[in-house]
């Protein structure tokens, strides 16, 4: 079939837009990462005299790195419409945010939709997979306190002490207030198979959108940071201390990711902005702490629910083009997630300035002892 010289032109277009994209982000990584190491390392003396003010930084220099990631997806036309619970009205409280991993893209995804939810992505703790460490965000989820976790059964155990010790340490020190998880373990894709196989060996329900959860990383989380009157057990760790204003865990916020034609967003296209302009679709449902069970296998059953739900929802999504409305309503309603363009704009210009800034100075330093 020939190739009409308007589809030439369509195919040279988008290369070039992905190549200049491409060098964009590079650079936009080459100065903004760099620059959020340096502005800490300079910082360290405040510290140590002033921790609550140091981290209150750093979650500020945080979510504009995360803007940055957001601003690609959404200067390539790849935008986001809500469903559901409006989780703004629980943004101060401490919560569980439960996502379905389909593809990459599901991480930039909440990078953006969560922007204007208040202080959430500054204060947010991410539970990923440990290969994400070796990436070029690696260092700033390392600085942030992010947790990666290794899978497969042989590390399963480990991993989950790591983690207890790894909130104890870090959440409540650095005034996190949500923690986002994606507890199938891994992309929908890989796992579905295994998910379907176990589920037929053990009389469960047949699922296609989504695939069955784990309990370990979620399990782990809810003893640790659940405060004890939420539960009637002890919860562990620096949830308990004494003196402590914390509320303790009272959220889990059930997060549904359905993409356009069911074809998920990855990080690729997410930089490389080769894919029509699309709107990414997240659906919320917000599940008080003390309604969820703490016994391992009433747990396992509410996780489980949690994930057949999931799935009755793509299904509907999927079919009709929209989320089915809340129980005892007539219609879903949505909403439209908006983002500043001006404020994308000032943020990455100081990024720039910054690298521009940081250059001077070690040419400068340079200089002096040389």
């Amino acid at each position: 079939m020939a190739v009409t010289l308007e589809q030439a032109q369509r195919v040279g277009y988008t290369c070039l837009k992905a190549l200049l994209r491409f060098a964009f982000m590079v650079a936009n990584n080459l100065v903004a990462i760099p620059s959020y190491v340096l502005y800490l390392i300079m910082l360290q003396p405040l510290r140590i005299l002033d921790s609550k003010s140091f981290w209150y930084i750093e979650g500020v220099l945080f979510k504009w790195l995360l803007a940055m990631v957001a601003s690609w997806g959404w200067w390539a036309g790849y935008t986001v419409v809500e469903w559901g619970d409006d989780v703004k009205a629980v943004s101060e409280d401490e919560a569980m945010v439960l996502v379905n991993h389909q593809a990459t893209g599901d991480v930039c995804t909440l990078m953006m939709c969560l922007q204007d939810k208040g202080t959430v992505v500054r204060q947010m703790m991410w539970l990923m997979d440990h290969i994400f460490k070796y990436t070029n965000f690696g260092i700033v989820s390392l600085i942030h306190g992010d947790f990666f976790i290794r899978q497969g059964r042989a590390h399963r155990d480990q991993q989950l002490v790591l983690l207890k010790d790894h909130l104890e340490k870090y959440y409540r020190s650095r005034n996190r207030k949500w923690i986002v998880l994606f507890p199938e373990g891994g992309f929908l894709r890989k796992r579905r198979e295994t998910s379907q196989a176990f589920a037929k060996k053990n009389n469960l329900p047949f699922l296609k959108h989504v695939t069955l959860p784990r309990l370990g990383a979620t399990q782990v989380i809810l003893k640790t940071l659940v405060a004890p009157q939420e539960n009637g057990t002890p919860s562990g760790g620096d949830a308990v201390r004494k003196g402590s204003k914390t509320k303790g865990l009272q959220w889990v916020i059930d997060t549904t990711i359905a993409y356009s034609k069911g074809e998920p967003i990855d990080i690729q296209t997410w930089i490389l902005g080769y894919r029509q302009p699309t709107v990414t679709h997240v659906h919320y449902r917000i599940f008080p702490v003390k309604d969820v069970p703490a016994e391992p296998e009433a747990l396992t059953n509410w996780l489980y629910q949690r994930f057949i739900e999931k799935e009755d929802l793509l299904t509907h999504f999927y079919e009709t083009g929209a989320f089915p409305p809340p129980q005892g309503q007539t219609k879903a309603i949505s909403r439209e997630m908006t983002l500043s363009n001006l404020w994308l704009v000032a943020i990455q210009s100081l990024a720039f300035l910054s690298g521009g800034m940081w250059y001077c100075f070690f040419q400068y330093l340079y200089h002096c002892l040389f």
